[in-house]
């Protein structure tokens, strides 16, 4: 059997190998297998006889370690205790949750469908919020030990040195963008310093609206392969979307939910415009990072064009402009 630690890639996670794995756990697959939209991991609706269908998610080799994975499934199994509407993995007979076969690491969730909602303030923000809010009550209890922090270094500095330092940028763009990303760090290090101390608890890490998906009974939150450590509104920003007074609405809204479950810090709000900046540059480089897996190309084939990189450099140029403009206010 091979180690997880020789594996660097999904080339041998055929059919078989996938539907194999999920019987080593005791369900008897129908033979049916979809690939659902994940790129960072491969994600399957696996058929299960006389039962209801399953997703098995099959980790990215040497992205996270065992242990990161492990606190990804405890933070979600202890939501799921406590009434949270999150997706968490089903546990074995012996309480295990990540799994191992043909030297990929595996878990299985239920699957859950849902619509994904079409946010623009009100009374579904309010309700999110909520949601949010106790998550956040959870995610103080304790901290991650092992999944890593959103910060200025791990997002900005080293997502920037590494698309200049592998040539992605093309020469003519390389200097404004240079000069722009240059001039736009220490800003966002001044916005740091503008909202003060503050307290890093555990997140979902990513709360977009695709990873909230609506039914009836109301919203629930998938995908916590990015949770990490980090500053409150981070799972709240990027619900923000629009003009200047629209955020200011839609935060209001969200926060409306969220304080009636969790406290909130205002002087977090000098922080949405440096996160959302430094999201633009992580993204870049996550890309760069993984464009040898094939299905990278294939997904984004505007990557790594002139077009892609005058339209970054246009997009910060906008980031440089918002980040000089007051917070947002929460009354």
């Amino acid at each position: 059997m091979k180690n997880p630690d020789e594996i660097t890639d999904f080339y041998d996670l055929g059919p078989s190998m996938i539907l194999d794995a999920v019987e080593t756990l005791g369900f008897k697959a129908d033979g049916s297998l979809l690939a659902l939209n994940s790129y960072e991991n491969r994600v399957y609706r696996i058929g299960i006889e006389d039962d209801a269908p399953l997703v098995v998610k099959f980790y990215r080799p040497q992205r996270w370690t065992d242990a990161m994975i492990q606190e990804e499934h405890d933070f979600a199994l202890e939501l799921a205790d406590v009434d949270i509407p999150v997706v968490a993995p089903l546990l074995d007979e012996e309480g295990k949750s990540l799994h191992f076969h043909a030297g990929h690491r595996f878990a299985v969730f239920p699957c859950q469908g849902g619509r994904t909602p079409e946010l623009n303030g009100g009374d579904d923000y309010v309700t999110i919020g909520r949601f949010i809010g106790r998550i956040h009550n959870v995610g103080r209890l304790r901290p991650f030990t092992a999944r890593p922090t959103v910060n200025i270094d791990s997002y900005a500095r080293e997502s920037y040195q590494y698309v200049l330092e592998n040539g992605f940028i093309p020469a003519e763009l390389e200097l404004p963008y240079r000069s722009l990303v240059e001039d736009i760090l220490p800003i966002l290090d001044s916005s740091y310093q503008q909202a003060g101390a503050i307290e890093n608890i555990r997140l979902h890490g990513d709360c977009h609206a695709s990873n909230i998906l609506w039914t009836d009974t109301g919203p629930h939150f998938v995908d916590l392969d990015d949770c990490r450590t980090g500053p409150a509104v981070q799972d709240l920003w990027m619900l923000l979307n629009g003009s200047r007074q629209d955020m200011t609405m839609q935060i209001a809204d969200l926060l409306d939910g969220y304080t009636e479950f969790s406290d909130f810090e205002p002087r977090e709000l000098h922080l949405v415009e440096t996160l959302r900046t430094m999201r633009l540059l992580y993204y870049s480089a996550w890309l760069a990072r993984r464009w040898e897996d094939p299905a990278f190309p294939r997904s984004f084939p505007w990557f790594n064009t002139n077009r892609y990189w005058e339209d970054q450099i246009l997009s910060l140029r906008e980031q440089f402009a918002a980040l000089q403009e007051p917070a947002l206010v929460w009354n």
